[in-house]
C-alpha cells in the first residue's frame, strides 16, 4: 500500500529554518515526481516545489532562493529545506507523489509549519 509520511514541521521564529522529510513506501519511487504543497487556513492547496526523477526542480515564486527540494532515491525520501522563513509561510505542508505515466497521486497526512515570534 502506497504511503507517504512527513516529518520535521514545528514552530520557528521568522528568519529561522526547518527541514521537512517525506518517506515513501509501497511505491516505485523513481517513477514518481515528488512535490511539496502547502495550505494555509481559508486558502487552496498550492504547489511549493517539485522534483522529478532526474533532479529537475520547480519552485513557487514566493519561495525561490529560500527553499530547496531534494530527493534521495536510495532512501525513497524527499526533503524540503526551508530557510529565511516568513510568517506567510505558515501552513500545513503536504508531500505528494505523482506517477509520471499513470497520473495517479499519493498524499501524505501533512505537517504543520508555524512561523511566529
Amino acid at each position: 500500500q502506497a504511503q507517504l509520511v512527513e516529518s520535521g514541521g514545528g514552530l520557528v521564529q521568522p528568519g529561522g529554518s526547518l527541514r521537512l522529510s517525506c518517506a515513501a513506501s509501497g511505491i516505485f519511487f523513481y517513477v514518481y515526481r515528488m512535490a511539496w504543497y502547502h495550505q494555509a487556513p481559508g486558502r487552496q492547496r498550492e504547489l511549493v516545489a517539485s522534483i522529478n526523477d532526474g533532479g529537475n526542480t520547480v519552485y513557487a515564486d514566493s519561495v525561490k532562493g529560500r527553499f530547496t527540494i531534494s530527493r534521495d532515491n536510495g532512501k525513497n525520501t524527499v526533503y524540503l529545506q526551508m530557510n529565511s522563513l516568513k510568517p506567510e509561510d505558515t501552513a500545513v505542508y503536504y508531500c505528494n507523489a505523482h506517477h509520471l505515466i499513470g497520473g495517479t497521486d499519493v498524499w501524505g497526512q501533512g505537517t504543520q509549519v508555524t512561523v511566529s515570534s
